[in-house]
C-alpha cells in the first residue's frame, strides 16, 4: 500500500494555517480590488474537492489503497479553500463566499475510467502549481503572495503522489491493467500537454462532467462569475506561452520517465498512443 507512506510523508511538511501564514504582515495598500476578487473565485474553485473526492471514491470502490489516500488529498485540498477564505474574512469580508455560492459548484460528477481521471487529475495539479506560481508573483500583497506559494507546492507534492498511484497501475497490477494505464495516460497526456491549441483552459475545473447539467456541469461555470478563469490566466497572472510550455514539458517529462520512452512533444506522445491503440486493438 502506497497510503501509509504518502501519509507520512505529506503529514511531515504540513503547514499550519494558525502559524505558519504571516498574518501580521499585511499591507492593505497593496490589494486591489480586482486582486481581491480572484481570491474568492480561487476559494470557491478549490472547494469543488468535495464533489471530486465524491467522484474518486465512487469509481474507485475496488481500490482501498487509493480511497485511502483521499482522506489527505481532501483533507488538503478543503484546507486551501479554507485559507484564501480565511484570508477574505480577516481583511475582506464582503468578499467571503456564502455557503451558497460553494455548495453550488457540489454536484454529481459522470462516471469515468478511473485511470483517465486519475491521469487527468495528475496533470491539473501540475498546472494548478503553476498557475499559482504565477499568482504569487503577480500578487504584491505580501500575505496573499505567500498563501498562494504555499498552497503551490502542496499542489506539487499531490502530483507526486498521484504519479505513485500512476506507477502502481503499471508495475504491481497485471500486464493487462499496465496496458490500459500506458493507453489512459498517453491518451490523457495528449489532450493535456496541447493546451496552446485549445480555446479554453484545460483543467479538471473547467471541464464538462455531466452530460445531464450541459453546459453548467464544468466547476467554472457555477461560479458567481464563469468567466473569471480566462480573464485571470490572460490578463491578470499573464499565464502565456511560455508559462504553457513550462506545464507541458513537465507532463512529457514525467510520462517519459512513466512509459519509458522520450517524448519530446505532445507529437511525439500522441505517435506512441497511436502505436499502443494499434497493438491492442482485437485481431
Amino acid at each position: 500500500m502506497l497510503y501509509p507512506e504518502l501519509f507520512k510523508s505529506m503529514e511531515a511538511v504540513r503547514w499550519n494555517m494558525a502559524t505558519d501564514i504571516p498574518w501580521d504582515d499585511y499591507d492593505a495598500s497593496k490589494l486591489t480590488d480586482d486582486q481581491a476578487y480572484t481570491i474568492k473565485m480561487n476559494a470557491i474553485t478549490e472547494w469543488s474537492a468535495l464533489p471530486a473526492t465524491e467522484m474518486f471514491l465512487r469509481d474507485n470502490r475496488d481500490d482501498s489503497d487509493f480511497s485511502a489516500f483521499m482522506s489527505v488529498w481532501f483533507f488538503e485540498e478543503q484546507k486551501h479553500s479554507l485559507v484564501l477564505m480565511e484570508y477574505l474574512r480577516r481583511f475582506r469580508p464582503e468578499l467571503v463566499p456564502t455557503e451558497e455560492e460553494l455548495h453550488k459548484v457540489r454536484f454529481e460528477f459522470d462516471p469515468a475510467p478511473a485511470l483517465e481521471t486519475l491521469m487527468l487529475h495528475f496533470c491539473g495539479e501540475i498546472r494548478l502549481n503553476h498557475w499559482y506560481r504565477r499568482a504569487a508573483d503577480w500578487h504584491s500583497e505580501p500575505v496573499i503572495k505567500a498563501i498562494y506559494r504555499t498552497v503551490s507546492q502542496d499542489e506539487a507534492r499531490h502530483a507526486g503522489a498521484y504519479l505513485r498511484y500512476m506507477k502502481r497501475a503499471l508495475i504491481h497490477q497485471g500486464k493487462e491493467i499496465s496496458e490500459q494505464a500506458r493507453l489512459a495516460f498517453s491518451k490523457i497526456g495528449v489532450l493535456m500537454a496541447s493546451a496552446r491549441r485549445s480555446s479554453h483552459a484545460l483543467h479538471p475545473t473547467n471541464l464538462h462532467v455531466n452530460k445531464e447539467m450541459f453546459p453548467r456541469d464544468t466547476i467554472q461555470s457555477r461560479l458567481p462569475s464563469p468567466e473569471w478563469l480566462e480573464h485571470w490566466l490572460d490578463n491578470q497572472i499573464c499565464f502565456d506561452n511560455e508559462w504553457e510550455g513550462k506545464v507541458s514539458s513537465r507532463i512529457l517529462h514525467n510520462l517519459s520517465l512513466l512509459l519509458d520512452t522520450s517524448f519530446q512533444t505532445a507529437q511525439d506522445l500522441n505517435r506512441y498512443r497511436k502505436q499502443l491503440v494499434r497493438t491492442l486493438a482485437p485481431v
